[in-house]
Parts: C-alpha cells; sequence; structure tokens
C-alpha cells in the first residue's frame, strides 16, 4: 500500500512541475534554402522573390502588404529540413497573394515570427519545437516592369 501511495504522489510532483516546450529560434541561409530542388521546381518564376533591401526595379503598382504564416510537422525531419520546407510553403503563399492581386513580385519579404520583424538579405527565421516548425514572412505584392 505504501509503495502504491509513494508511487501517486511520484507522479503527481512529476505532472505538477511546470513544462517547457522547445521552441529554438534559427537564422538560416536564405540562398542555401533557394538553391535546393525542391524550390527551384515548385517556386513559380513568373513572381520574383526580393528578400529584406535587395535592389528591384521601381514597382509600377503596389498591391498591399501581406503576411505568410505558415506551420510544418517537424517530426523525423532535421530542424534545418523542417523549416526549409515551411520556408518553401510560406514563399508559394505570398506568390500565390501575389498572382491573386495582379501583382508579379513580392518586395521587402522579411521574417515576421510573433509579428517581430528580422529583415535581412541573406537569412530568415524560423523556429523549431519537438513536433511544429513556423515561418512567418511579411512582404508587400507589387507589379514590377
Amino acid at each position: 500500500m505504501h509503495l502504491k501511495l509513494a508511487l501517486v504522489f511520484a507522479l503527481v510532483a512529476l505532472f505538477s512541475l511546470p513544462g517547457h516546450a522547445r521552441d529554438t529560434k534559427h537564422l538560416l541561409s536564405i540562398d542555401e534554402a533557394m538553391s535546393s530542388a525542391d524550390f527551384q521546381e515548385r517556386l513559380d518564376p513568373n513572381v520574383r522573390l526580393y528578400f529584406g533591401d535587395t535592389p528591384h526595379p521601381q514597382p509600377l503598382q503596389r498591391r498591399g502588404e501581406y503576411v505568410s504564416n505558415k506551420k510544418t510537422n517537424a517530426v523525423g525531419k532535421s530542424d534545418r529540413r523542417a523549416c526549409e520546407w515551411v520556408l518553401l510553403s510560406a514563399l508559394l503563399s505570398l506568390q500565390e497573394r501575389a498572382v491573386a492581386e495582379g501583382g508579379n513580385a513580392v518586395v521587402n519579404i522579411r521574417s515576421y515570427y510573433k509579428k517581430n520583424t528580422f529583415s535581412s538579405t541573406t537569412e530568415y527565421e524560423c523556429h523549431t519545437g519537438a513536433v511544429i516548425a513556423g515561418v512567418a514572412l511579411k512582404g508587400e505584392v507589387v507589379k514590377l516592369p
């Protein structure tokens, strides 16, 4: 009886401890991701993507600023692979929005995770946990010459 009671108290104590979910921040290379076969095959070459303050032609029309907040299942994937997969999903979403709004490019693309802006021409921000990876991007849809 004492053993059962001790086991119950041990389990209650274990489950009473605060949980700490993993939320690892990564700053990863845009060029490495964009050069992968998945990106080359799936991104629309007719909708150009400009990260951070990368120079681009003067827009003929501005169609608005949009956010793409994507998550993916990270189980069984390395953090890098999960981050690249969810980045691709976020970029595809921005390209789809550009087409829907009559644009042909997305400029000033920056990370926007939990509404915190990180702008770079070389890196994007991704967060990984035990089972989920997430990327949020914000960019302006434009019509370029």
